[in-house]
């Protein structure tokens, strides 16, 4: 693609994700529209005044006219706002701004304006003639980045890594990037680890402050990325979990004790990526103490990229805690930061959360609305375009889909849809494997369930190595869920009942949390849920019973957990010693069947009129 055609597209996106025709830019930016559809088409490059003026009116801070490239003219030297910026040829100047390019304002090249990162290292002056190079290679890939080509930035990073040959400085800062862009859920970038060691080798012993933020910021990313591997098949060597968590949390006690010499950009780089490492082994609350410092210094830093990626976090870990109301307000707060960003990425983050939200509320049309339609459009858009790692989005977009025919009752659906295979293909990660299970208990495949999760627990230790949390979490809620339905069945209970135990230490370690699946997709529900319906499938109603009311508090606002709980808790009831208790069953299971009947669960419906026909002495 020619620096022209970069140009285009990526002012043609921000226009049209600002909601401007052409001829409403061209007012706005006094250039005549004629000119503007040459430059969009790729056949004009503009001067630096046109960028700077369309920066200006599309919010973009700096990204466009960061895509200019470098002019053979006198250079003006770099000052503390970034690399250096070189004035432009005179052209048929119409805007506002100065004939000359100017210095774009602090923090505004690279990815600050785009999706935030910061300016572009100050290496040009030790590069020589290849520092503009480099400056450049980076500037168009954070500008693919923001537009959501993934591959695209990384190709342009690998291509600023190998400019700066030579300089080791110059090619951390292109591997931090190159570290920046998503991974496919469950897999270790193993080439990108090795290109981390090599410049963590060469910065080794530097005291340097420049070095020493880089070496932070590209050890907190070597920790994060040895934790995406979540099985044999797709970890590596070293990649053990203790081994990775105190890499992640060495660094953090080395961030605090750099604190406040550190710059706000690596202090955020540093807690994004060490908390994404801690993810499947610290409690919520420690994380949320995370986030939340995130936010902070995020909002000091004036990031765009770190306030995205705090806002995600804080909304991610307050739900997690069971703080949804609070976790409702972050979400807005991130959908007036996407309309400012007009990203294709963020604006799919803020589709996902909203999604997440509406299942949670059991407003399941709304849900189905982005789920099946413009999620899955982008989703498939991207991938077919190798802009994102092809499992990124996908394994979201399949997860809510999943779970709102999970809640609506139409899971046979799934199983006749090309989603299914989707499921069977993504088995290397536990909570597919657990999804599948659950998936055949309701199409009424029972013993395929059972046998689906005897073969999971003997692949698994008997489920005894799962971490204490993250993705364990919602693999042993699911999988609890498929335990309790084959026992409503009463499908092969026996052998099932030795894997119960551990799936209960797990859940019942997180009684004050929510179950969230993905980063994020869904809420299941609250941990105490599953931990009573396992208590039941052991054959303890009564702590069953207690489980569940502690669920009631964290669930009361979301109907459909509601209706599920009460359900439960007439089941529970229904198998209790004492008369009392049994005879508040059956309007339980009566509410639960309005209820049900209200919000389209039709499976759920048909369970509770199931068990309206049992006999008052229970089973």
């Amino acid at each position: 693609m020619t620096p022209e055609e970069e140009f285009a597209e990526a002012l043609r996106v921000r226009r049209k994700a600002a909601g401007l025709s052409l001829g409403e830019l061209s007012r706005l930016v006094n250039y005549s529209k004629s000119y503007l559809s040459r430059v969009e088409n790729g056949t004009r490059m503009p001067g630096p005044a046109l960028a700077r003026e369309c920066d200006t009116v599309l919010h973009a801070e700096g990204e466009l006219l960061g895509l200019l490239p470098d002019r053979p003219a006198r250079s003006v030297p770099a000052g503390p706002a970034g690399p250096p910026v070189r004035p432009g040829l005179p052209g048929r100047r119409r805007g506002r701004g100065p004939s000359g390019a100017a210095p774009a304002p602090a923090g505004t090249s690279g990815m600050s304006g785009a999706s935030g990162m910061s300016g572009t290292p100050r290496t040009s002056r030790s590069l020589g003639t290849s520092g503009s190079e480099f400056d450049q290679l980076i500037r168009r890939g954070d500008a693919r980045h923001l537009l959501g080509d993934m591959y695209g930035a990384g190709r342009l990073y690998l291509a600023a890594y190998r400019a700066a040959e030579g300089d080791d400085l110059a090619r951390a800062h292109a591997v931090v990037r190159c570290a920046r862009r998503w991974s496919d859920p469950g897999q270790v970038d193993r080439e990108l680890l090795a290109r981390i060691d090599e410049c963590l080798k060469t910065l080794a012993g530097r005291e340097d402050l420049p070095a020493v933020e880089l070496r932070l910021r590209l050890t907190a990313h070597r920790a994060k990325k040895l934790t995406m591997g979540v099985g044999d098949d797709t970890a590596v060597a070293g990649a053990e979990p203790g081994t990775s968590v105190d890499r992640a949390r060495g660094v953090l006690r080395e961030l605090r004790d750099r604190l406040p010499g550190i710059g706000a950009e690596t202090h955020c780089e540093v807690l994004t990526e060490c908390r994404w490492a801690l993810y499947d082994f610290a409690p919520a609350a420690e994380l949320l103490a995370l986030s939340a410092e995130l936010r902070d210094v995020a909002v000091r830093s004036r990031s765009m990229y770190f306030i995205g990626e705090a806002l995600v976090a804080l909304a991610i870990d307050q739900l997690r805690v069971g703080r949804v109301t609070a976790a409702d307000a972050t979400v807005r707060r991130h959908r007036e930061h996407a309309a400012h960003r007009h990203s294709t990425l963020a604006h799919w983050q803020q589709g996902t959360l909203d999604a997440l939200m509406n299942l949670w509320q059991g407003e399941f049309a709304a849900a189905e609305e982005w789920i099946l339609g413009e999620s899955r459009t982008i989703a498939e858009t991207m991938e077919r375009d190798l802009a994102v790692p092809a499992d990124t989005l996908s394994q979201t977009c399949l997860g809510q889909a999943y779970w709102l025919r999970h809640e609506q009752g139409r899971m046979a659906e799934l199983f006749d849809s090309p989603l299914m295979a989707g499921v069977r293909r993504r088995d290397y990660f536990p909570v597919w494997r657990a999804g599948l299970a659950l998936a055949l208990c309701e199409t009424g495949r029972h013993d395929q369930a059972a046998d689906q999760v005897l073969a999971f627990a003997a692949d698994t230790g008997g489920f005894t190595r799962f971490p204490p949390s993250g993705w364990a979490l919602p693999t042993a809620a699911v999988l609890a869920q498929a335990c309790a339905e084959l026992a409503v069945r009463d499908v092969r209970v026996g052998e099932l009942l030795p894997y119960v135990p551990p799936l209960r230490a797990l859940l019942d370690a997180h009684p004050g949390e929510l179950v969230l699946a993905g980063w994020p997709t869904v809420l299941l529900g609250p941990a105490a849920r599953f931990s009573g319906l396992l208590a039941l499938v052991a054959g303890e109603p009564e702590t069953a019973l207690g489980h569940l009311r502690r669920a009631v508090r964290l669930a009361q606002h979301s109907p459909a957990q509601m209706t599920r709980l009460r359900l439960d808790e007439a089941r529970a009831r229904l198998r209790s010693d004492s008369a009392a208790v049994r005879a508040g069953a059956r309007g339980l299971a009566r509410t639960a069947l309005g209820t049900a009947e209200e919000l389209g669960m039709a499976a759920v419906a048909r369970d509770c009129r199931e068990f309206l026909r049992l006999p008052a002495t229970g089973r």
